[in-house]
């Protein structure tokens, strides 16, 4: 029977869909695998069902002429940490699993925006704390979000989402950077990445990663943002440069940050946990139990069909 790897515990429902069609391993710790583990994998199982964190990268697949393992399904749509060129060569096929983590994404984007807007995160520490001394017309005043200007980078799935709940939801004039126009059936214009830093009450990042978007985001985009603008990021940690972020942050070159993803996880600079104008999740974008199991079931859906000889549904090599 065709063996495959589980890298993570997943939801019940997922596993038992997978066990419907092969005998599977699952990797009971929730840490990304080492490079003996991911050797083995290669090694001794036809398939993986791996996700973020687990880096088969071109010394992974260096080592073998002919490994075992034929397909990657990727458990999210982001696979940077998989060198697809190498996987490639070494005849293994990668899939991932786009669509099912749009709207929940966009939903973090969201959360974020507006809590660091309305500085929900600093209120819910000072409530917490025992600190809050009664309301008054003065306390924590923080940004408008309704008919501002929000600008995104990436105007992909996730981004258009993102897009879409601005527009709809509040009102706001919507600006996007990306490589092609849009059309999104609303209002919206493309602009120079450096021309949305200018104009953005609120920059969203929603770009892929990888080495073409690493640090795309600077130091000179940042000085370039409005001192009132608040940026949020909930692509890759990877397409910021954390430490110009940082310094624009403590320089108060920008009003506040929003972030869902770090650039060295599950690591968080203590200099940003110590400001109070940042909002910090611990990467919850697709954590909805119905998003991961859609995402669970699409990836197993990738397996099964390249291994009944059919073309997996979301191949990206």
């Amino acid at each position: 029977m065709t063996r495959v790897l589980v890298t993570r515990p997943l939801p019940a429902r997922v596993l038992a869909e997978a066990e419907r069609h092969f005998e599977i391993e699952v990797r009971d710790v929730n840490g990304p695998m080492k490079r003996s583990q991911l050797r083995a994998a290669l090694v001794l199982h036809d398939g993986v069902l791996a996700t973020l964190g687990d880096a088969f990268d071109e010394q992974a697949f260096a080592e073998f002429n002919a490994p075992r393992c034929r397909i990657i399904a990727n458990f999210g749509v982001g696979y940077n940490h998989i060198d697809v060129a190498a996987a490639r060569g070494a005849g293994i096929a990668v899939t991932n699993t786009p669509g099912a983590v749009t709207d929940a994404t966009a939903d973090v984007a969201m959360t974020l925006l507006l809590m660091t807007a309305r500085r929900a995160g600093e209120g819910e520490r000072l409530v917490r704390a025992g600190k809050w001394t009664g309301w008054h017309p003065t306390q924590m005043l923080g940004r408008h979000v309704t008919g501002k200007t929000v600008g995104i980078v990436g105007m992909g799935r996730i981004g258009q989402a993102v897009a879409q709940r601005c527009h709809y939801g509040f009102g706001m004039d919507v600006l996007y950077a990306n490589r092609s126009e849009k059309a999104v059936g609303f209002p919206a214009r493309q602009v120079t990445l450096e021309a949305l830093a200018r104009a953005a009450d609120f920059v969203v990042v929603a770009v892929p990663g990888g080495a073409d978007t690493r640090h795309l985001l600077d130091e000179a985009f940042f000085a370039a943002m409005r001192p009132e603008a608040i940026f949020v990021n909930i692509a890759r940690g990877d397409v910021v440069d954390e430490a110009a972020l940082i310094a624009a942050l403590k320089a108060g070159r920008i009003a506040g940050a929003g972030l869902d993803v770090y650039e060295n996880e599950p690591t968080v600079p203590e200099a940003l946990r110590k400001l109070e104008n940042v909002s910090l999740l611990p990467h919850l974008g697709t954590a909805a139990l119905e998003v991961r199991e859609a995402m669970g079931l699409m990836a197993v859906e990738n397996l099964r069909a390249f291994f009944a000889g059919e073309t997996p549904p979301n191949l990206v090599n």
